[in-house]
């Protein structure tokens, strides 16, 4: 458990240091077609489906290389 955390801990400080320095690197992600933007009046709705996919085969690709045995 203690080393899954620290993975988590190491991964999230990663992701920030990206967003941070890189901030126009990932403005792609959410707008992809595919992912579902409703907006009418003050009302938003927003369903990032394709972007939520590619998310987890990444995640999915990324963890199974790091615990594969």
């Amino acid at each position: 458990m203690a080393r899954w955390l620290i993975f988590a801990g190491g991964f999230l400080i990663f992701l920030g240091l990206v967003l941070h320095f890189a901030p126009g690197f990932l403005t792609w992600f959410g707008r992809l077609p595919g992912d579902i933007r409703f907006e009418m009046g003050r009302t938003k709705v927003f369903v990032p489906i394709t972007s939520m996919i590619i998310a987890s085969v990444i995640l999915t690709l990324v963890v199974n290389l790091l615990f594969r045995r």
